[in-house]
């Protein structure tokens, strides 16, 4: 009896884990999701398992215990989601220059919302870099377009307005002892 009950725990977490996820919704097919280290699409939902299609198209089987139990993020449950980018300009540059160009580009993204407005700041000072932040709200359909879309055009822009991206770089200083 104890063998077979210890044998069932499992499944009985994932039963129940099923009726929970079905009960309460936090996601749904189609929805993409990120949970114990996996992403994807959800493919379907049964009592025992949800089945997820990465973005390379592995095809992920999750038992619904974890899932009801553990942290999930449900990246399609809002209509809208936050595009967030990353550049670095040279310290010979004027942040105002940079900020204006790459408002310029993020203006000429027909998908990008006007409400919440985009942002960019200064997120930090790096050994080659002022390190900017470009975020820009769109609707959730529109987002790898419009992530990898950005993405393309920040150096353009940058280019266009005499900003430079640096590279690291060292400095080395050679000294000859004197004979």
């Amino acid at each position: 009896g104890l063998a077979i009950g210890l044998a069932l725990q499992g499944s009985l977490t994932n039963f129940a884990g099923g009726v929970l996820i079905l009960f309460f919704k936090p996601y749904k097919v189609g929805d993409y999701i990120k949970t114990n280290g996996e992403e994807g699409f959800v493919e379907s939902i049964d009592i025992f398992y949800t089945f997820l299609r990465t973005m390379d198209s592995r095809h992920v089987i999750l038992p619904n215990g974890p899932l009801a139990n553990g942290n999930l993020v449900n990246y399609t449950m809002d209509e809208v989601r936050r595009v967030e980018l990353s550049v670095g300009i040279s310290y010979h540059n004027r942040f105002e220059d940079a900020e204006t160009a790459l408002f310029k580009m993020i203006g000429e993204e027909s998908r990008v919302l006007s409400d919440p407005p985009p942002f960019i700041g200064v997120t930090g000072y790096g050994d080659s870099s002022i390190d900017l932040t470009i975020r820009a709200w769109v609707k959730n359909a529109d987002y790898w377009p419009v992530f990898f879309d950005l993405n393309k055009r920040i150096k353009p822009a940058l280019d266009n307005a005499n900003i430079s991206i640096p590279f690291p770089q060292r400095d080395v200083h050679l000294f000859q002892k004197a004979t």
